[in-house]
């Protein structure tokens, strides 16, 4: 009885973990995409084994910039981003030669730019 317990326990977390599956940016697996920000269908990406290029645009919805900020400022660096600093409005991260910055294009409504390449 105990086993069966323990089964349907298991099945159940995974069906949860799996529901949960997908919440990440398209074509930059390794972002989180923040609840409350929808991927726009436009973005850019190429490149190659030595180098990438991938930039995409996040609308908000009901989402300021300051919570933008402060989700991926938090959440990156537990992806293995290192936090550099921010330059007029784009926070910039770093990680194993590769550069993210994320910047708002536009406020009302706002449009963020995520943008991941390799550091010169």
């Amino acid at each position: 009885m105990i086993k069966k317990i323990m089964i349907m326990m298991f099945l159940t977390l995974l069906t949860i973990n799996q529901a949960n599956a997908g919440n990440f940016v398209e074509g930059l697996e390794d972002i989180p995409l923040m609840r409350g920000l929808v991927q726009q269908p436009n973005h850019i990406s190429f490149g190659n084994e030595q180098s990438r290029l991938v930039e995409v645009h996040l609308k908000a919805k009901k989402v300021s910039l300051k919570q933008v900020e402060k989700f991926y400022t938090n959440t990156l660096p537990q992806m293995g981003w290192t936090f550099q600093g921010k330059r007029k409005d784009t926070l910039i991260f770093y990680r194993e030669g590769e550069v993210i910055d994320i910047a708002p294009e536009q406020t009302k409504p706002l449009i963020i730019r995520i943008t991941v390449k390799n550091r010169i």
